[in-house]
């Protein structure tokens, strides 16, 4: 019977160098090499057991390259928004004199990063919360951008003035991008789509709504809407009011009952709607129409 390999307690539950290990002693080349080990980059391991996420995988990165910073949408993993999935290469940034190249999974840009702008998260040097949304907003496409800045935002890990100031400041490639997409983010979203929601308004010609606003009638409080224009009591909600929990669809009849009873139109988003806004947008006109 074969025997269970041996597990050194310091590598059980890090990313380590296999190449390390090995000199150290800690572990054989055979032992590197047996399945009780997953390689996540080139010479960079991590005991099988230990799940491998985003966040998992830019620590590892460091090992890597010791001199560089994690940025982008990997930083932000960093501070706890999920802007980058498990497999998604990790971005990092070197001084513009770095040689290293970049292996398969990681991508490394050559910036010079302000020494302000660089932070120490649990050990990892990572830009700032700040410097991470502006570094997001120049390098998503389209409206994404704006989904990412209003999640650092809207999660509390920075505020929307920080980093719309630092954004005036930004010079270099993709400065005038971030400052436009920055310029777009509201903080106020509390899910990606409806950031697209708003976005798809804001181009429409509509009126512009208000968002996250709170009803009330006679009694009191009756909810808060996504987006409304309390002058025409038209809200707009995405993915309606329905939820699968234990005694939320009740409560969901109810507040909508409410709002109907106070003299409220709700209009009602779904995903499919975001794929043809120019519906979406028909309806939505038409409510404030009638």
């Amino acid at each position: 019977m074969a025997r269970p390999a041996r597990i050194p307690e310091h590598l059980s539950a890090v990313p380590f160098r296999g190449s390390r290990a090995v000199r150290s002693g800690a572990l054989s080349r055979r032992q590197l090499e047996g399945t009780a080990w997953r390689r996540l980059f080139h010479d960079v391991y991590v005991h099988r057991a230990v799940p491998v996420t985003h966040e998992l995988r830019a620590r590892a990165a460091t090992l890597l390259y010791p001199a560089a910073v994690v940025t982008g949408c990997s930083a932000a993993v960093l501070w706890g928004v999920d802007l980058a999935g498990p497999d998604e290469p990790v971005e990092v940034t070197a001084s513009p004199g770095s040689h290293q190249a970049g292996v398969l999974g990681v991508v490394v840009r050559r910036a010079a990063l302000p020494p302000g702008q660089v932070v120490r998260r649990d050990g990892v040097p990572v830009t700032t919360p700040a410097a991470t949304a502006v570094r997001v907003a120049a390098a998503l496409p389209g409206d994404a951008g704006v989904v990412a800045v209003d999640r650092l935002v809207r999660t509390g890990v920075v505020g929307l003035d920080p980093v719309r100031e630092l954004a005036a400041r930004w010079r270099g490639p993709g400065s005038a991008r971030a400052r436009e997409v920055v310029g777009r983010a509201d903080g106020l979203a509390e899910s990606p789509q409806e950031t697209r929601v708003r976005l798809i308004i804001g181009r429409s010609g509509l009126p512009q709504p208000v968002a996250q606003f709170r009803v009330s009638d006679p009694e009191g409080f009756v909810a808060r809407v996504d987006f409304a224009w309390p002058d025409r009591r038209v809200a707009v909600e995405y993915d309606g009011l329905w939820h699968a929990e234990p005694g939320q669809f009740a409560r969901d009849r109810e507040r909508l009952n409410r709002l109907q009873a106070a003299g409220w139109r709700v209009v009602f988003v779904t995903a499919a709607d975001l794929r043809d806004p120019g519906r979406l947008i028909a309806r939505i006109a038409a409510a404030l129409a009638s």
